[in-house]
């Protein structure tokens, strides 16, 4: 795995000459590799110390195409995109900004929320507190209560939706036991009803036998005749 290599002057020569032939090198490489590979023009310049002519790619003739195509452009296009040393390290500038006041933001965050819980745990603490700091600890507190509000009312919204869904469990449940015993009720009545239907034969034959009938009696328990008295 490569050592990542610190961005910053070099500062001794003999090091600093070494890099630079291995870095231009690199360099053109890496240049010739992206006009074949996107089709674009490029030309390089490159003025070292260590030479007395600057080196230029991919020739001189192609440099010079380039900056006369390059210097065609109107001055509008070339300033969208085009970046000097200046711009650049403005924008640098203006990054590093942008990232410290996103610091001190936090800070002042964590700095606020501290005060809040000690004077939460510890009581009065406000006496000690100049108006800055007092308008940035309600800012917090308020930001706090709106958050804990919106948490309040999904709960409520969760808890709400749980029980209709209990109540409509409970109803199908409830519904269900209803009917199996609607269909219960109705069975028994079937059975009854058929039961009733030979409740009169039986009681004639039963009645006749004891009344002494002229007639044979036909006994439900099998096909004996019993005699006429």
């Amino acid at each position: 795995m490569r050592k990542k290599v610190k961005l910053a002057f070099i500062v001794n020569d003999k090091a600093r000459k070494v890099s630079y032939k291995k870095r231009h090198k690199g360099l053109l490489k890496k240049l010739a590799e992206l006009t074949i590979l996107c089709g674009v023009e490029a030309c390089a310049i490159i003025y070292s110390p260590y030479e007395s002519q600057p080196k230029v790619w991919p020739s001189q003739r192609g440099v010079q195409k380039v900056i006369k195509k390059f210097r065609s452009i109107p001055e509008f296009e070339l300033s969208k995109r085009m970046l000097n040393q200046e711009s650049f390290m403005k924008q640098k500038v203006q990054k590093a900004k942008d990232q410290l006041d996103k610091v001190r933001k936090d800070n002042r965050e964590k700095e606020m929320s501290l005060l809040m819980f000690q004077y939460l745990t510890e009581g009065n603490i406000i006496d000690n507190l100049s108006l800055v700091d007092l308008n940035d600890l309600t800012c917090l507190i308020n930001e706090n209560l709106k958050e804990i509000d919106w948490r309040m009312k999904e709960l409520n919204k969760k808890a709400s939706t749980t029980q209709n869904q209990a109540q409509v469990a409970e109803q199908v449940v409830a519904d269900g036991a209803t009917r199996q015993a609607e269909e219960a009720q109705v069975m028994d009545h079937g059975q009854g009803f058929e039961m009733n239907m030979d409740a009169p034969q039986n009681e004639s034959w039963i009645l006749d036998w004891i009344n002494g009938a002229d007639d044979e009696v036909l006994m439900p328990f099998g096909d004996a005749n019993y005699p006429k008295n």
